[in-house]
């Protein structure tokens, strides 16, 4: 399957999104951070200071991990293993997003194998590229779709929860694979499940 060419598209919409993201979490932060002054003036700055040591040690652990993962994935991908699953993922995603254009369903298809194998940020973005071809093919049941199975997010190798469980001293960190993989079967065996049935309610309503 050949990669299709990048494009650029201009999306007002997911600036927003990613504008009140950021304002949220600052705006957490800053309210955070008065309280805190409020009720306890002589502890802020302590546990701040603890707070980016904490952080700081979680962050070069997680990065650690992250390299063994991707360097895992990096030869997955140049032995073509990933390639071959993401077309193995094609044909059950023409199937679910109910789509014939090509270049958002290999995005699509990229991003539901990236979940899959739980590699840590490349499933965010293709799966924005995916929404916004949908988008401008006027498939919004594709793109909501796309939405569901990434909240769901079926995965057999949670890299990050194995990442933090890892960094946090824990003695079998992988002993989560069976209980996340039956965990996200069945959340995205649901989440698919009630996508279709108000789907075909929603069909009916604008039929009326």
């Amino acid at each position: 399957m050949r990669q299709p060419k990048r494009t650029n598209i201009h999306n007002p919409s997911a600036f927003f999104i990613q504008f009140t993201v950021n304002g949220i979490f600052v705006a957490v932060f800053f309210v955070s951070a008065f309280l805190f002054l409020c009720f306890d003036p002589n502890g802020f700055l302590p546990a701040l200071l603890s707070g980016a040591e904490k952080a700081g040690a979680l962050s070069l652990a997680l990065l650690a991990v992250y390299c063994v993962w991707l360097g895992f994935f990096k030869v997955l991908e140049e032995s073509g293993l990933s390639a071959k699953l993401s077309r193995a993922v094609f044909p059950l995603a023409k199937r679910l997003f109910r789509s014939d254009d090509r270049e958002a369903l290999f995005y699509a298809s990229g991003n539901l194998s990236a979940n899959l194998l739980g590699l840590p940020g490349a499933p965010t973005p293709l799966g924005v590229k995916a929404v916004e071809k949908f988008y401008a093919a006027q498939n919004r049941y594709a793109a909501d779709m796309l939405f569901v199975l990434n909240a769901t997010s079926l995965q057999l190798l949670p890299t990050t929860v194995i990442a933090l469980r890892l960094a946090a001293g824990s003695l079998n960190a992988s002993d989560i694979l069976l209980p996340t993989l039956i965990a996200t079967l069945f959340s995205s065996v649901t989440g698919v499940a009630l996508m279709l049935i108000f789907a075909k309610l929603h069909k009916r309503r604008t039929k009326r």
